[in-house]
């Protein structure tokens, strides 16, 4: 591919992305949320992250570190996959792909808490509903669990017992994929009623 092709290919995806307006930013004791957008080849300056974060790719792609001593890593992603990026110090990044990439950053304000499983309600969703919700990591800090609705399925009534992210990976009613929102404590049971699967990324937060 020419360079030409890779500008122009940019150029658009830029463009698309620009007539998204992005989800306002969540700021509260528990969280800071907030949309990045990765430009293809553009390195970024030397950063650290103070903080311990969630990650959720919108796009697929590959990031390159490099680190103050000249070292340098890649890690590659697929959209919609979610990772744990512990506190880091001093790097660069840049985007070694052709496209933008979109990155809904976590950044946890809370402290490590004790694990334990029996903690776990007895109306989790994880436990009454595991054909929709599954749980992807558990640490000190947060649980990660994908949710996947295939069009017209009804789960049982469950319960949300911790603060959480909920981030929208595809277009679901009102909410466009990227979107974000930050939800409390809460009992309900859940329907598809749209023609298309709809998936999300809940980040419970201890």
């Amino acid at each position: 591919m020419s360079a030409f092709q890779r500008a122009s290919i940019s150029l658009a995806a830029a463009a698309a992305f620009a007539q998204t307006p992005a989800p306002k930013p969540i700021d509260n004791d528990q969280v800071h949320v907030f949309l990045a957008t990765e430009q293809p080849h553009r390195k970024g300056a030397m950063h650290e992250h103070p903080m311990n974060r969630v990650l959720i790719y919108l796009e697929p792609g590959t990031t390159e570190f490099t680190h103050p001593d000249g070292k340098s890593e890649r890690r590659q992603y697929k959209a919609g996959e979610a990772i744990w990026s512990p506190a880091g110090g001093l790097h660069t990044s840049e985007n070694i792909t052709d496209k933008p990439v979109r990155i809904v950053e976590i950044e946890l304000k809370t402290k490590p808490q004790p694990l334990e499983k029996s903690a776990v309600p007895e109306l989790d969703p994880t436990k009454v509903d595991p054909k929709h919700y599954k749980l992807e990591m558990e640490n000190s800090q947060v649980r990660i669990v994908r949710v996947r609705y295939a069009p017209g399925e009804r789960g049982p009534e469950h319960e949300h017992t911790l603060g959480h992210v909920i981030v929208y990976l595809n277009d679901q009613g009102d909410h466009k994929a990227g979107d974000f929102r930050f939800d409390g404590v809460a009992k309900h049971p859940e329907e598809n009623k749209l023609d298309r699967t709809v998936e999300r990324v809940v980040v419970d937060i201890k």
